[in-house]
């Protein structure tokens, strides 16, 4: 069977194809492992941000052991201040960091993707899963960040 591709609102379920041919939706059992994937992905994306932030902070950490902040503001960047001073956080840790943010961003218009396919039923998996992952993964609220009003705050953005 072709598959069917839909530039508006839908709700079908059989011969649907998701960003790829390969991806076909043939049955009602494939679109129900279908749509468990869609919400366990979306779901673990608030586990991908609690890990970078992980390691964002273990960062701030290390470089501000190593030099100390010489103030006595918490709120003093000694990562960023490292980078212009020429000693920056070593490499493994610039590169885990990196990768982390190339996954997210890939998976982020992936999802996207699937977004526009239009069909209510993934549409709906992505916003429950998102709203599982952020209560699951997400214990507590940044304000600053969630506003954008911090410097390093991504606030609701994709990636």
């Amino acid at each position: 069977m072709r598959c069917a591709m839909n530039m508006l609102w839908n709700t079908q379920i059989e011969n649907t194809c998701i960003v790829f041919r390969s991806w076909h939706i043939s049955s009602r059992t494939s679109f129900a492992f279908s749509l468990l994937a869609v919400w366990l992905r979306v779901a673990s994306r608030s586990l991908d941000r609690r890990i970078a932030a992980t390691l964002v902070a273990q960062g701030k950490l290390a470089s501000r052991s190593r030099h100390g902040s010489g103030r006595n503001s918490p709120e003093v960047d000694t990562e960023g201040a490292a980078l212009l001073t020429g000693d920056a956080s070593p490499i493994t840790a610039r590169l885990a960091r990196a990768s982390l943010y190339g996954i997210t961003v890939f998976l982020s218009f992936f999802l996207m993707l699937i977004f526009m396919t239009y069909n209510a039923y993934l549409i709906i998996a992505v916003v429950v899963g998102a709203a599982v992952g952020h209560f699951v993964f997400s214990s507590h609220i940044d304000i600053e960040s969630a506003l954008g009003v911090a410097t390093d705050a991504k606030g609701m953005a994709c990636h």
